[in-house]
Formats: C-alpha cells, sequence, structure tokens
C-alpha cells in the first residue's frame, strides 16, 4: 500500500501546499518581470517567459496526442506557437511601425491563423508516410489554439491601452485575474476537501466536488472585491459591482478549463501533462485553469470596463 492510499487527506494536503508552493514561484517570477521599473527590460523578460510558457505547454499537449495515437506535426504546431506570442509582442510594442490597438492586433491574428492553416496544408502534401492529413492537421491546429492563442490574451492585457494612461493598470489586471482564479482554485480544494460530498464529473475528475465548487466561487468573489479595494484606480473601470460578476465568472471559467485539461490528461493515459514542477507535473498543469480566464479578463476588460470603441 502507498503512502497515498494509507493516509489520502494528509497525502492530498502535501500534494495541495507543493502546487501551491510551485504556483506561487513561477507567477511570482512572471509578475516580477512585469512590475520591473525598466519598462524595456520588463517587456522582454515579459515575452521571454510567455514564450517559454506557451512553448513548453505545446510540447506538453503534442506529447500527450502522440500518447493517444493521434498524428500531429509537432515541429510546425511549436514554431507557429513561438511566432503568434513574438508577432503580437512586436505590434503591441510598436517594433512593426503600426497602431498597437487591439483592432490591429486582432487583425494580425486572424491573418496568422489563416497562413498557419495553409502552411499545415502545404506540409501535408510533401507529407510521404502521414496518410492521416485532416486528423494531423486539426489536432495540430487545435494545439496552437489551446496553448498559445490562448496564452496570448496575457499580452494583450499587458500592453492594453487604458484612457488614463497609465502603464501600469495591464499589469494590475493581470495580477487580478491570475489572484482571483488561483482563489478559485484553493478555496475549491479547502470546501471540497473538508465538506465535499457530491461529485461533480467522476469519470472526468473523481476529486471534484459541487460543494468544491461552490466554496472556489464563494472565495474567488471575496478575492476579487478584496483586491478591487486595495487596487483602487490602478483598475481602470473597476466597480463593486463588476468585481463581484468577474468573480464568479473567472472562478467557473477556472472549473471548467481545469475540467477540461483532466480530460484531455485522462484520454491520453497521464497524471500530469508533465514532470518538470514539484507537486505541480507540467506547463499545462499550471495553466489549466488560466487559459480560458484570460481572454474572458481580456474582452471584459476591452467591452464592459472601458472603451468599447477600441
Amino acid at each position: 500500500m502507498t503512502n497515498a492510499e494509507a493516509n489520502p487527506p494528509r497525502y492530498k494536503l502535501k500534494v495541495f501546499f507543493r502546487r501551491l508552493f510551485s504556483s506561487l514561484v513561477l507567477w511570482g517570477v512572471v509578475l516580477t518581470a512585469m512590475f520591473s521599473g525598466n519598462r524595456p527590460i520588463s517587456n522582454y523578460v515579459f515575452l521571454l517567459i510567455m514564450v517559454v510558457l506557451a512553448g513548453m505547454g505545446l510540447i506538453e499537449f503534442y506529447d500527450m496526442a502522440l500518447k493517444r495515437n493521434l498524428v500531429c506535426f509537432r515541429n510546425w504546431g511549436i514554431f507557429g506557437g513561438i511566432m503568434l506570442m513574438v508577432g503580437t509582442f512586436l505590434h503591441f510594442s510598436g517594433r512593426l511601425g503600426i497602431s498597437n490597438t487591439p483592432a490591429r492586433v486582432n487583425d494580425f491574428e486572424t491573418s496568422f491563423l489563416i497562413v498557419f492553416v495553409l502552411g499545415l496544408c502545404v506540409r501535408q502534401f510533401v507529407s510521404r508516410s502521414n496518410t492521416a492529413g485532416i486528423e494531423a492537421i486539426s489536432v495540430t491546429l487545435f494545439g496552437l489554439m489551446y496553448v498559445p492563442w490562448l496564452l496570448n490574451f496575457i499580452q494583450k492585457i499587458f500592453f492594453f491601452p487604458f484612457s488614463n494612461g497609465d502603464r501600469w493598470s495591464g499589469a494590475f489586471y493581470i495580477l487580478y485575474f491570475i489572484l482571483v482564479t488561483k482563489f478559485s482554485d484553493t478555496g475549491a480544494y479547502a470546501v471540497g476537501s473538508l465538506l465535499g460530498k457530491h461529485k461533480m464529473i467522476p469519470r472526468i475528475s473523481p476529486g471534484k466536488t459541487w460543494e468544491g465548487f461552490a466554496g472556489g466561487v464563494l472565495v474567488s468573489t471575496g478575492a476579487s472585491v478584496a483586491f478591487w479595494k486595495l487596487a483602487g484606480p490602478r483598475l481602470a473601470g473597476m466597480t463593486l459591482a463588476h468585481s463581484i460578476i468577474l468573480g464568479v465568472v473567472l472562478s467557473v471559467a477556472a472549473v471548467i478549463g481545469d475540467l477540461i485539461e483532466s480530460l484531455f490528461k485522462r484520454e491520453a493515459g497521464v497524471k500530469d501533462s508533465g514532470t518538470r514542477f514539484p507537486g505541480i507535473g507540467g506547463i499545462l498543469d499550471l495553466l489549466d485553469s488560466l487559459l480560458f480566464n484570460a481572454p474572458l479578463m481580456y474582452l471584459y476588460l476591452r467591452h464592459v470596463l472601458t472603451n468599447p470603441g477600441l
């Protein structure tokens, strides 16, 4: 009998604190880069971190696909994911000599995806051994959309052109949505461990309960309101009502994101997406609850909290 089987509560608590410590260290590095006093250095360190997260996350996703015996163009997908992150950064930083508004960057992403899909088709044309073209193109494209495309919204928040001209507002919004998401994870674990009885979707994630889900929403919403109070004008456009709405929305989306990755891991027959971080597993285990929250935060920021014409 393993230690986990002999003493499940203590083992789960140990794993939880390992995950929490690793998450704090890793996101501490990201936030330190964002809040650096030297803006050019801060920008490039931030880009480097985003590229590393996107590249490693894609490697893990394609590895899971291969364990599921799914065909994909792994190297092409990783290259495309990195180019997507770098291209967005160059647009926002003005290195290409064009407007840095969100609309222009969205146009760039659309153009990039069209070229990427065409490139996948050409790659299939020249393949001598792969006859599963639809599968290879679909899996490769989904990997790009699931990891770097969703993760790219963090860059969009970081460089968002706030009307108040505060260059730190984007960094504060990233800090805000990461903290709200992680408080959701923490609240769900704590309440689920103490009170959890009714399983949510046991065939996908046996440990998640409806009691934990409710606890995560409550803790996440409380954290959202508290951060709004502390940050004040740094969170441009934020009000009490918005902080409550976002607390609920981000908490629910965090659970869904976690379940989606659990579904992928269960199909691939693995417990964690990787083994790079103590108590967490892989990059996707770190990012799962954040991937869908990043675009939700950006869309709420762009269309509700600030100028809808951007």
